[in-house]
């Protein structure tokens, strides 16, 4: 039997070559401009909702903000080497918007800013990393949040459109991945609906906020996001795409739900479930209008479409980004009684969100604790999506795996042997949904570095290279040496026994068999 010894580990996935073997594929790893840049008012950036929430006591976990965050403003050049040395070929992050825009489209261009990201993009495209970008990573301009209260006004969208236009004149001839928004749905729900992120609106059951409506709110900014995120592709389609050569998408929370039984009604919960969280968006993207499941149980309180804005929103993309780490069961609330949890109103659906059955887990739990470890869920997730919008591109734009530490302690992260098998079993999973035929073009895990982690601060490490937080050293967790020997592994794979994943880590087997 040949043996491969690397000096971390070595790994293979039976069939990984054939199905993401091509050289287009994207392999990457993701960050967002607030929970990496740091440096918040530096060089004309103006303060965004993100800034002023961190600043307001009792928001943050451990009392902690994104004012200089990891600071790759600074140290952009330091982490596209740390890039470089895993071979990735991509690098997922987000503008920040009012650091192009300090007061939206009511004030002046920030030439400072757009130098910077000009400077950033060509320093990636030098090391031969494709720049994937995503205009809003949940940051918005506290000014438009002070004019008009951003996505609860239609004032939104010409705002977006404005920003956005700035962004393809002056990236777009180098920038070849465009996404509108990361998780809207997270932004309906969290900002609207809970009330736990900013601009912390809500209502009594959901939330306990100082003003807001849980029922009505999330569907008003959830409409006014869509009708953003089309007016954007419309424009890009139309003024840049032929010239510059790009794509344009969005990138969705994507749990994946199991009914917690196989009653008919949980099976129908669990596709109310789905259709109140993810095809909320993608389905008036794709198709024109919101799912039937919402439209028959909202009725009046769903906004709806005139005719032009379905004109545009129509087939409003070119690809679909995937954020993936968990699933949930699902129990029916409408024939059934509910103990409380996420899920039960008629505005969420009537759906309960558990992640136990029968006292058991629906996966290995983990330190962060809504992360249970369930990588069928990957291959499930991307199925169902290939499925219902026509086999449209997909990219699994976050991957990842968290831990607990509130030490700071660099011995605690390094060796994540955790991380590994994680990673590994989704990729498994994601490589089997390919083999049967749906078309993914890339893989980016979450993150390149810990980092922010929103409202739980610095306590929660998702990084393949830990970060001491005091020095800002960045230093390399053994997950790190296992991307770069996965995405490399390609070459090596003839090599190995059919069926066999090796792991070897300072010489000792931590996994045999696929």
């Amino acid at each position: 039997m040949m043996e491969v010894v690397l000096l971390f580990l070595v790994v293979y996935i039976t069939g990984f070559s054939a199905v993401m073997g091509s050289s287009n594929f994207l392999f990457g790893t993701a960050s967002s401009s607030y929970q990496f840049e740091g440096a918040y008012l530096s060089d004309g950036k103006g303060w965004n909702n993100w800034d002023v929430f961190t600043h307001k006591p009792g928001t943050i976990m451990d009392g902690s903000n994104g004012d200089i965050a990891v600071d790759q403003y600074h140290r952009y050049k330091e982490d596209i080497e740390l890039m470089e040395y895993m071979g990735v070929n991509s690098y997922r992050f987000s503008i920040s918007w009012s650091r192009i825009l300090p007061k939206g489209r009511f004030g002046q261009t920030n030439m400072a800013g757009i130098q910077h990201y000009n400077k950033f993009i060509d320093a990636l495209l030098s090391k031969g990393i494709h720049p994937f970008v995503t205009l809003t990573h949940f940051d918005v301009p506290q000014e438009l949040e002070d004019r008009y209260g951003s996505w609860l006004s239609t004032e939104v969208q010409k705002d977006f459109k404005y920003y956005a236009d700035i962004c393809f004149k002056y990236f777009g001839d180098r920038v070849k991945y465009w996404s509108t928004f990361n998780e809207p749905n997270i932004v309906a729900i969290w900002g609207y609906r809970t009330g736990i992120f900013p601009p912390s609106r809500c209502s009594i059951p959901f939330g306990n906020c100082s003003q807001g409506n849980s029922d009505t709110e999330p569907f008003i900014a959830a409409h006014n996001i869509i009708l953003s995120h089309a007016i954007a592709v419309h424009l890009y389609r139309t003024k840049y795409q032929h010239r510059q050569g790009g794509s344009i998408g969005i990138v969705m929370s994507a749990m994946w739900f199991e009914p917690i039984s196989d009653s008919e009604e949980d099976k129908f919960a669990t596709e109310r479930a789905i259709s109140f969280y993810m095809n909320w968006f993608l389905d008036p993207i794709m198709f024109g209008k919101y799912p039937e499941e919402m439209q028959a149980i909202l009725g009046s309180i769903l906004p709806t479409f005139t005719e032009e804005d379905k004109k545009i929103l129509n087939k409003g993309l070119d690809f679909i980004g995937i954020n993936h780490y968990t699933s949930f069961y699902v129990k029916d609330c409408i024939y059934s009684q509910c103990e409380p949890g996420q899920g039960i109103y008629k505005t969420e659906g009537s759906a309960l969100w558990t992640q136990l059955k029968d006292g058991k887990y629906i996966g290995e739990p983990t330190t962060v604790d809504w992360l249970k470890v369930y990588p069928q869920g990957m291959k499930k997730m991307v199925t169902y999506v290939k499925d219902r919008y026509n086999n449209t591109p997909m990219f699994i734009t976050e991957n990842g795996f968290g831990e607990m530490d509130h030490t700071n302690s660099t011995v605690f992260s390094l060796n994540d042997i955790k991380r590994i098998e994680y990673l590994n079993s989704y990729i498994d999973e994601l490589a089997s949904a390919m083999r049967n035929g749906a078309d993914v073009r890339g893989y980016f895990v979450w993150s390149l570095l810990d980092n922010f982690e929103w409202t739980s601060g610095y306590t929660t490490r998702f990084g393949l290279y830990h970060i001491n937080y005091t020095t800002l050293q960045r230093t390399p967790k053994s997950s790190a040496s296992w991307y770069k020997e996965f995405i490399s592994g390609q070459n090596i794979a003839s090599l190995l026994p059919q069926n066999q994943l090796i792991i070897e880590y300072n010489g000792s087997s931590v996994a045999n068999a696929v």
